[in-house]
């Protein structure tokens, strides 16, 4: 399942969608209205471009989805980019959409929960929110490229988050770049 809220970071969803697409990924979508104006702001796409990288989507306000319910089986769950309001209402149990009670689900199913935080630089009120969420069982990983791989454009720089994300679900990918060591002469 992946999430999209408003927070900077259009890109992230786009890569993680074309991704994740193979037969045996059922995707699920949801994307806040917040998202979607961040989506065609930073990329000039619509809604419609990023639910056709899905299997299924889901209205935020849609708390009767299967995906509001423990019973519906999901490998794990994505917030990419997860703004710091969404962070904050995760950590505080405040399921008012359907990305905050989704999210609140994997926590309690003890189903591995991925925020992709976008924001910089953080305060302590952001950190003790993230460790809060880490006690919790939710893995905080920030896209932050790696440049050992020495990366020649954006989409490399995006992959390298993509590609830990990926990983972090248990999805290996054939064409990660992974670090093999320095170089010998």
């Amino acid at each position: 399942m992946l999430a999209v809220t408003g927070a900077s970071g259009a890109i992230y969803p786009l890569r993680l969608l074309a991704r994740l697409r193979h037969p045996e990924n059922e995707i699920h979508l949801v994307l806040s209205r917040s998202g979607e104006k961040t989506l065609f702001l930073e990329t000039g796409k619509k809604a419609a471009d990023l639910k056709s990288l899905a299997d299924y989507c889901w209205p935020v306000e849609d708390i009767s989805s299967p995906l509001a319910s423990g019973s519906f089986p999901t490998d794990g769950m994505v917030v990419s980019p997860c703004s710091i309001h969404t962070m904050s209402a995760i950590a505080h149990g405040i399921s008012s959409n359907l990305i905050t009670r989704a999210a609140d689900v994997a926590l309690k199913e003890r189903r591995r929960l991925i925020l992709m935080v976008r924001e910089s630089p953080f305060h302590l009120g952001h950190l003790r929110t993230m460790t809060q969420l880490a006690e919790m069982g939710a893995i905080i990983a920030p896209p932050v490229p790696g440049f050992y791989n020495k990366p020649q454009t954006v989409e490399d720089l995006v992959d390298s988050s993509v590609d830990r994300v990926l990983d972090l679900l248990g999805l290996a990918d054939d064409r990660v770049r992974r670090w093999a060591g320095p170089e010998r002469k």
